[in-house]
């Protein structure tokens, strides 16, 4: 007779050996969610290339070398790592500056300076920038992206400089290309509207099946939408960059930009990858040496700067990967692919990319971030940031984000309320103290306690975080000298 245990099926049965039961494991649950995380990366990467103005075989370079190298040597073994929406902006302004072989030799610089960092063991500290100017930093990019995409997306060409995007919008919404217009619409339709369908349906990344029905669509519309090129292999993309014929000072800030932003957006990635799953916390340094690895990797091949991506990541955790081996294989499918079915990706249309991107660039404006902002006062540093971020550029905006939020903090510290005021029906005064009671508050402090009648009794209400000894005795003493004259004070 067979019993329950006889009747379980063997695929759900794990072999006795170590080796065999790992093996067992990556095939039911990394391997699965390799693919998923492939198929959302994809098209990411894709258009990530086409916004930073870079060869479209640079994002998959990246893409390859973030999920093989950084899945290999990070130290958060659920993050996945390639391009990301959050260097497009630099990047696209670095190579407009100084060209392509030479923005892969600040990549591999930055990559190198990412090292530095993990061996100093400094990755923590990168962690102690305001929230509040990471996700304003992300905001502006998300608004840059967008209006920029916005006229590849009508069918005309992004301009240098969000200013001009917004005012030669109009004139581009005037003159529209009707086949990429339709086809970027109905690729923003199907990503928006992907959360609400079934459960089973939505296994498939909605990304994925938008850009597949956007360039479906696009053989089949009258018209000719431009398309991707491609002008060779992966293999003859790869090349090595070039050192800067000249402008050293400007090369400098760019590597450091790069190593910066590169390396804050990983470590905030992984954060809040950790609280995503139960498994193992992330260690910092292993992380940022394993992201320095990458973009020097990167950089030599000839591909995009690389960070540890939430969204890649995020779906990671929810396909079910349980090792670092489901990141490490989304890189070999995304190099297979890149290899094996070039001509595919050359039926693509810049528009079904652009709209991929617009809904991208729009997510990265998040209201929950704005209310939070809102309710901890630090609306003012938000907005600074961002604004600043779109019409100037990232570096500067992130500067003047930091210079404001620092200057808010400066403020809180020194700002106090003082009041004293007259209990309704009585003799008696309550005198309020509420803040940071330092000796900058002593012309206010000593003004207030100056306006209570001498003779009375007062009540002091200290509702401080901090009294330095300034404040103390300018309390104590105004006490003494109140009680000489009749009054209590308590």
């Amino acid at each position: 007779m067979s019993t329950d245990t006889d009747a379980t099926p063997i695929s759900d049965t794990p072999p006795g050996s170590p080796w065999s039961e790992r093996l067992w494991s990556i095939s039911r649950h990394d391997l699965p969610a390799s693919i998923v995380v492939f198929l959302v990366a994809l098209p990411l990467s894709l258009g990530i290339a086409i916004a930073s103005d870079a060869p479209i075989a640079a994002g998959l370079i990246a893409a390859a070398v973030g999920g093989i190298v950084v899945g290999f040597l990070g130290g958060s073994p659920m993050q996945v790592s390639g391009p990301a929406a959050g260097l497009t902006v630099v990047v696209a302004e670095i190579i407009h500056q100084f060209g392509w072989q030479t923005t892969c030799f600040i990549t591999a610089a930055a990559g190198l300076l990412q090292i530095v960092f993990g061996m100093s063991r400094i990755a923590r500290a990168a962690l102690a920038i305001a929230p509040v100017v990471v996700h304003a930093m992300l905001a502006g990019i998300g608004v840059t992206i967008a209006l920029q995409q916005m006229h590849v997306l009508l069918g005309g060409a992004s301009r240098s400089s969000a200013f001009e995007n917004i005012t030669e919008l109009p004139g581009q919404l005037l003159n529209p290309h009707g086949d990429d217009f339709v086809i970027g619409l109905i690729v923003i339709g199907i990503i928006v509207a992907w959360p609400r369908v079934p459960d089973k349906v939505r296994l498939i990344p909605g990304p994925l099946v938008a850009v597949l029905a956007g360039t479906v669509l696009s053989l089949v519309l009258p018209g000719n939408p431009d398309r991707i090129k491609l002008d060779s292999s992966l293999f003859d993309a790869i090349g090595l960059p070039a050192l800067p014929s000249g402008n050293w000072g400007g090369v400098a800030p760019a590597v450091l930009t790069i190593a910066l932003i590169a390396s804050v957006e990983s470590l905030l990635s992984a954060v809040a990858v950790d609280k995503l799953h139960t498994g193992g916390r992330t260690d910092f340094d292993r992380e940022l040496l394993a992201q320095g690895a990458a973009n020097m990797t990167s950089g030599m091949l000839g591909g995009l700067p690389i960070t540890g991506v939430i969204v890649r990541s995020s779906t990671n955790v929810a396909a079910g990967a349980r090792t670092r081996a489901s990141t490490i294989l989304h890189g070999v499918w995304i190099l297979v692919f890149s290899i094996a079915l070039v001509g595919v990706v050359q039926q693509v249309p810049k528009s079904a990319l652009a709209g991929l991107l617009i809904v991208v660039g729009v997510q990265l404006v998040k209201l929950a971030h704005i209310q939070l902002a809102h309710r901890t006062g630090d609306l003012a540093v938000y907005a600074v940031t961002m604004v600043s971020v779109v019409f100037l550029n990232l570096l500067e905006g992130v500067l003047l984000g930091l210079a404001m939020a620092f200057a808010m903090l400066l403020w809180r510290v020194v700002k106090v309320s003082v009041q004293a005021t007259p209990v309704a029906g009585t003799d008696r005064w309550i005198v309020r103290v509420d803040g940071t009671c330092t000796f900058l508050a002593l012309p206010k402090l000593t003004k207030e306690l100056a306006t209570v009648p001498a003779g009375t009794d007062v009540l002091v209400e200290l509702t401080v975080d901090f009294l330095d000894h300034a404040g103390y005795e300018a309390i104590h003493d105004w006490a003494r000298q109140h009680e000489s004259t009749g009054g209590n004070v308590e």
